[in-house]
């Protein structure tokens, strides 16, 4: 009977937290649709972008923001009706957009991919590297398959994409008036790799070479080609596939808890930092992670309650005024 009592117990408190979960995520989605864009709806006008992965989650809020500011939209996906019902959407609101099916893993995808944008659009200015793997395991049971498929995903396949957009990025490149300005290329990242993750060991290893990337090719192309080359490193997202994916939706009341800013990040955070870092106002900034987290990855514990901390420190320092420790004494 107290096993029953108990494994109920424990069910209960799941579900709980699933609820306030859910809640959080509604309050969330409702407060992202009433906050106004700080960026002028023209600040992307006559640019356009390319994106991977920009048929759902934070890919398809990034492709909304560009194409709400201005920027027509080429969608890349490997789920057909994912990437059809991601255009049809950004049509119905008056936002010029494509998508074409491909996998960042096959390099003649992604030349299809973007040749195809150009055709359709006449110029290339911004790609956005969004795809990516995900999922828990320990590494003792992650296969090595496993782990380079993410690696050919996340790293291999970012590479791929920006080596294949070149020619149409650079300055002077097809398309382009030889007197304007390269392109950017925002490459999506994370801070799983800052210290390090619970069973996250293919990501965090796919991630740090994406930023290794982002600084490599902002270095050369910034120099030679005139382009921009970021990334944006997203903290918890509320309602997105990863939150679910990854089984964090049960856990993320109790991880507020330690949160700096007490609160899950939005979609429309990470696609206000992409509309920053593609458009002029972000024109000196190269070879960066923008991190978009509230602090998320610099928390730990409150090993101290706050109060109990103010009174040890004085307790302390008066000690340490009548008997100061670690001065030498003579023997003499």
């Amino acid at each position: 009977m107290p096993t029953i009592l108990s494994n109920r117990a424990t069910t209960n408190r799941i579900l709980h937290r699933e609820k306030a979960s859910k809640e959080l995520q509604t309050k969330s989605r409702k407060k992202a649709s009433m906050v106004e864009s700080p960026f002028k709806p023209e600040i992307l006008r006559g640019k356009v972008a390319l994106l991977t992965g920009g048929g759902s989650g934070i890919g398809y809020e990034i492709s909304l923001q560009l194409g709400k500011h201005g920027a027509s939209i080429a969608i890349m996906g490997r789920r057909k009706h994912v990437v059809d019902s991601a255009v049809s959407s950004l049509n119905s609101l008056g936002i010029p957009a494509t998508g074409f099916e491909g996998d960042v893993r096959k390099r003649e995808d992604a030349i299809r991919v973007v040749e195809s944008t150009f055709k359709h659009f006449g110029r290339l200015d911004i790609l956005v590297n969004a795809a990516a793997g995900n999922f828990l395991v320990p590494s003792e049971d992650l296969s090595p398959n496993g782990f380079r498929t993410v690696m050919d995903i996340d790293s291999v396949g970012t590479f791929t994409m920006c080596h294949e957009a070149l020619k149409y990025l650079k300055k002077g490149g097809l398309g382009k008036d030889p007197s304007t300005a390269g392109g950017t290329i925002i490459n999506i990242s994370a801070t799983l790799h800052y210290t390090a993750t619970w069973y996250q060991i293919h990501v965090s290893a796919a991630k740090a070479a994406v930023d290794s990337i982002t600084r490599n090719l902002a270095l050369e192309w910034g120099t030679d080609y005139d382009i921009r080359v970021n990334g944006i490193a997203p903290g918890p997202i509320g309602d997105t596939a990863g939150m679910s994916k990854l089984g964090l939706e049960g856990i993320l009341s109790k991880a507020m808890e330690k949160m700096p800013l007490f609160k899950v990040g939005e979609k429309w955070d990470i696609a206000m930092a992409a509309v920053y870092l593609a458009s002029d106002a972000g024109k000196y900034v190269n070879g960066t992670t923008l991190v978009v987290d509230g602090g998320e990855w610099l928390s730990k514990p409150r090993h101290f309650p706050k109060d109990a901390v103010k009174q040890l420190s004085r307790v302390v320092e008066k000690r340490s005024r009548h008997k100061p420790a670690g001065i030498p004494r003579s023997k003499l």
